[in-house]
């Protein structure tokens, strides 16, 4: 986890705290890790509904008539393209092709989109926006038609993951719009009232399961805590913190900024190259001429490293840095492990060369001196029934 010298508290650490929470420091916020059983709150999401606080992300308002343009050249994807209601996920990165953040792009209107960085990279990510701006602005020639606001200071976001998160949040909203639930689709939001409270909601999440991210006003945040809490009830809904968290998103075989991304990583190493918009998207974007060298060169396909899921075939889970070996050589590094509580054995994403990439590559990995098994696995390793 993140380790920061700041100590932020979300509008709802009180609730928290009541709740008997353990905190821990992340990305320079104090934030819930598990409230008891962390193995209890990973099942909970997997067969009944999880709750999570996850307002320590950022969120950064881009409008005006060249918002999609702008977002389209300060990001590698085609954020121009999609349509009034959905979402897509998205990578900013620096001119070398290094990531700088992975995040999620929600288009609310026609001319205003939600920017959504992960927590420890908020003010970076707004901060290259803004530079960025000025230099689209410089690009167009007649300036850029285009503002950004960090609301993040301002905004909470609370997420309802798991099995029974639809009849949850159907439980909150009024008759009339619970059509906007039920039709909502993957990767797309709806602004609506939650339990009186207005929200956007989206159809969103980081388990591997169906779920929903509420954006609220911080001094809306405590009361929407509570009722989504009241209409859990009989629901089988449990309170969840980022040790959770954790393991769900490594099951699903989701990236985490920190450990399988970083500015040393480009897309196509991290397996995110489709997200590259090189052939779709017309005029230069940040980073284009070194992705397009990258992709040339066979980055992550025919050199270098690719990220991989390994899976255990002994009983010990291996852990971040453990070096991954084959005949005794290292081939790559382990950016995250532990045991799988849903699958029963021990799950790891791992940076390895792309000559032992391919799933049913056995291979081993240094647990503390010792060459345990493991084998290169297709990802993600759980998914759901739909």
């Amino acid at each position: 986890m993140t380790t920061a010298t700041t100590d932020k508290r979300t509008a709802l650490h009180e609730k928290h705290a009541a709740l008997g929470a353990s905190f821990t420091d992340f990305g320079g916020w104090q934030m819930p890790l598990k409230y008891g059983s962390e193995l209890a709150e990973h099942r909970a999401v997997r067969e009944t509904a999880g709750l999570f606080d996850l307002s320590h992300m950022g969120e950064v308002w881009v409008t005006g008539p060249d918002a999609g343009a702008f977002l389209d050249y300060a990001l590698v994807g085609k954020l121009s393209a999609i349509a009034v209601g959905k979402a897509k996920y998205s990578l900013i990165c620096a001119e070398d092709g290094g990531i700088i953040d992975d995040l999620i792009v929600y288009r609310v209107a026609e001319e205003n989109y939600l920017v959504v960085p992960n927590a420890g990279n908020a003010a970076t990510v707004a901060g290259e926006l803004e530079s960025r701006r000025a230099a689209f602005g410089d690009l167009v020639h007649h300036g850029a038609a285009v503002s950004l606001r960090d609301a993040s200071a301002e905004t909470s976001l609370i997420a309802v993951q798991g099995p029974n998160a639809q009849e949850i949040v159907l439980a909150l909203v009024p008759g009339e719009q619970a059509e906007a639930v039920t039709g909502l689709k993957y990767y797309a939001a709806v602004e609506l009232e939650a339990a009186g409270v207005p929200v956007l909601l989206a159809r969103t999440g980081y388990t591997g399961e169906d779920g929903f991210e509420l954006f609220v006003a911080n001094e809306r945040a405590a009361e929407l805590w509570d009722a989504v809490r009241a209409a859990g009830e009989g629901r089988e809904l449990v309170p969840c913190g980022l040790a959770s968290r954790d393991s769900l998103r490594l099951e699903a075989g989701m990236p985490l900024y920190g450990n399988e991304l970083s500015r040393k990583v480009t897309p196509f190493e991290a397996g995110l190259g489709g997200v590259v918009a090189l052939k779709s998207k017309e005029g230069d974007f940040v980073g284009r001429t070194a992705l397009q060298a990258k992709k040339d060169d066979g980055a992550g396909t025919t050199s270098g490293r690719r990220l991989v899921g390994l899976r255990g075939l002994g009983r010990r889970a291996a852990r971040s840095h453990y070096a991954v070996l084959k005949e005794g050589q290292q081939v790559g590094e382990v950016t995250s492990g532990q045991p799988s509580p849903t699958l029963g054995y021990p799950v790891a994403l791992a940076y390895v060369d792309v000559e032992i990439a391919e799933p049913g590559t056995r291979l081993e990995v240094d647990l503390r001196g010792k060459a345990e098994p493991f084998e290169v696995v297709a990802l993600p390793f759980y998914k759901r029934q739909k």
